[in-house]
């Protein structure tokens, strides 16, 4: 196998456990109330389960990856103006920039470590998946007999969940189910960053630099799935598309400004008079109250 090999199975193992855990688990609750063990139905329920499981344990990091991606976004204005300052030294304009995100609470890696977490998860359910289907053999807990009715299972008793759109055996069928899951994984795509990248956010934090690298991958990150997609078993898109349809509905937060611009608005002293703007309005301090005849209090 090599030592890069063994390396590789010494990371995904731990994943192929956990995964299979989840996912056997699925299965046997709904072979329990009445469902084909053997059945597409009752694994792709099971591939749900699991991508529901996976959503819930990562909601913390989302909602920091989204909160830090609109605190960048908003200190922008903050950002620019250090630049001009500090422009002719790197180290200082360095030093200020990570001093302004600490002061903001604002960490521009946190909107990596979602995606960068669930792709080893996502290698592993595609392993996972076609090695059951190609050789019958489980991994975790997954045994040899259920990997094969897992390689095997089909949606609708005729669409195999670890066919894709370019290895579809001549099925038609394979086609035309991998191709609406494609355009639904790619939709909703684009929908959760949009969303993410917009929602309650003032116009002018849209408009900056990084605003401008939102957008672009925005645009690019559909594209990337729906190329990538087409080579993807049926069973890794439904847990794509069931992880997009999640964020919208469940993660996203209305924006919260910076902790820097959270400042108490100090409360406005009144304007003091002349000697002779007081004796114009009678005598009477703009705090004294008098009475309807003219009498102090």
């Amino acid at each position: 196998m090599g030592i890069f090999g063994d390396i590789g199975h010494f990371i995904m193992t731990p994943l192929y456990y956990a995964i299979s855990v989840v996912l056997v688990g699925f299965h046997q609750a709904f072979s329990a109330i009445g469902m084909d063990p053997k059945g597409g139905a009752g694994w792709a329920l099971s591939i749900i389960g699991l991508t529901l499981v996976i959503r819930a344990a990562l909601i913390p990091l989302f909602v920091k990856q989204i909160k830090s991606s609109r605190n960048m976004q908003l200190i922008q204005p903050k950002v620019k103006e250090l630049q001009k300052k500090y422009g002719h030294d790197r180290e200082k304009l360095a030093q200020e920039t990570m001093k302004l995100y600490k002061e903001t609470g604002t960490n521009p890696f946190a909107s990596c470590l979602p995606i960068l977490l669930q792709m080893p998860i996502f290698l592993a359910l595609f392993r996972l998946l076609d090695q059951a289907a190609k050789n019958g053999t489980g991994n975790g807990v997954l045994t040899d007999s259920m990997a094969e009715d897992f390689g095997n299972a089909k949606l609708f008793g005729v669409v195999p969940i670890s066919d894709t759109f370019l290895n579809s055996h001549g099925h038609l069928s394979v086609q035309i189910v991998a191709a609406i899951l494609v355009v639904a994984m790619t939709a909703t795509t684009f929908t959760t960053q949009r969303q993410l990248m917009s929602k309650n956010m003032p116009a002018d934090a849209l408009s900056g630099p990084y605003a401008q690298q939102q957008k672009m991958l925005l645009y690019v990150l559909p594209v990337v799935f729906a190329v990538g997609g087409i080579a993807f078993p049926i069973g890794v898109l439904l847990y794509w598309t069931t992880s997009n349809l999640w964020t919208p509905a469940s993660t996203t937060p209305d924006v919260v400004e910076p902790e820097a611009d959270r400042r108490p608005q100090q409360r406005q002293q009144p304007k003091r008079q002349s000697r002779e703007q007081r004796k114009k309005s009678g005598g009477a301090r703009p705090t004294d109250k008098t009475t309807p005849e003219g009498d102090q209090q």
